[in-house]
């Protein structure tokens, strides 16, 4: 089949500038925003969306539904279109591309399966295109060469064959390097901030780890404006190596430290509004005076 029209669920960061890319690439971009933020509004706006007023409608026009929310949200996306599919009779081709273990997406599999939609297993590795490189799209499944007809508009769609799984697995390994350290600098800069040592040991990084030093200092104050959208990453992520034999338990603590970080005064701004030059000890002492806090009224 020739992809025309794709629909985006929903236009935020990652969906708004893969959508942007694709409508320069000659594709028409659609979304349907009831009930959505006034900040996705203004990015779907910016980024040339057509903004459907009904699912069902949605459905109908779109050759490819890409799934692009926070992980909590997947099911409830998937179940809306799924919906629907039955109303209007559309088997449309959906890909799940959030960021959920290999288990939930056999889950969301079934109900798109179930409504008679074909199915794609897919994780996003990248930032915005907008800002940078191409995102890459790992897919999976029998339906994957449809998204392949979006490589090189925008995005890099990287098939990893017929098996349900694999693409949001990929993903869920990725995230945990990446996330995952973010999670334990932010950890051990915290406890030194406790004990009274952040001079000595960020003196002694700057010595031993000067890597290491550049990479904290230059990321971790971006971080809360995002932290409530991988809360749930962290649980995904976690429930991914526990299915497989492997600890969950670096991915509980890294939900918990996001946790935290959603509920600093800097997890109300806006990721287009956050101070990129806050220094990253602002943060920290952020997070250490949230763990006070939840110390003492736990006294």
């Amino acid at each position: 089949m020739s992809v025309h029209t794709v629909a985006i669920l929903s236009p935020g960061d990652m969906g708004s500038g893969v959508g942007y890319m694709l409508g320069q690439n000659e594709i028409d971009v659609i979304t349907y925003l009831r009930g959505r933020s006034n900040r996705t509004r203004q990015l779907a706006g910016n980024a040339h969306f057509r903004d459907m007023p009904t699912m069902g409608l949605l459905v109908e026009q779109a050759d490819l539904i890409l799934s692009i929310t926070v992980p909590d949200q997947a099911m409830k996306v998937a179940t809306n279109v799924a919906n629907a599919m039955r109303a209007t009779g559309k088997n449309a081709v959906y890909a799940d591309c959030n960021a959920v273990s290999p288990q939930t997406t056999r889950q969301i599999e079934a109900v798109i399966r179930d409504a008679g939609g074909r199915y794609v297993d897919g994780g996003i590795i990248g930032g915005s295109p907008t800002r940078g490189a191409p995102p890459r799209f790992y897919v999976s499944g029998e339906h994957t060469s449809v998204v392949a007809e979006l490589d090189g508009k925008g995005i890099s769609v990287k098939p990893l064959g017929d098996q349900i799984g694999r693409g949001s697995g990929i993903k869920m390994c990725y995230a945990a390097l990446t996330k995952g350290t973010s999670t334990l600098q932010i950890a051990l800069l915290a406890a030194a901030e406790s004990l009274n040592l952040t001079d000595e040991l960020i003196a002694e990084f700057e010595y031993s780890q000067p890597s290491a030093l550049k990479q904290m200092s230059g990321g971790i104050s971006r971080l809360p404006p995002n932290a409530h959208r991988w809360i749930g990453e962290m649980y995904e992520i976690a429930a991914t190596f526990e299915h497989l034999g492997v600890t969950p338990a670096f991915h509980q603590g890294a939900a918990e430290i996001y946790r935290l970080l959603s509920m600093t005064p800097y997890a109300a701004e806006t990721p287009e509004e956050s101070d990129k030059d806050r220094p990253t000890s602002d943060t920290i002492r952020a997070v250490v005076d949230l763990l006070q806090s939840e110390a003492a009224a736990a006294d």
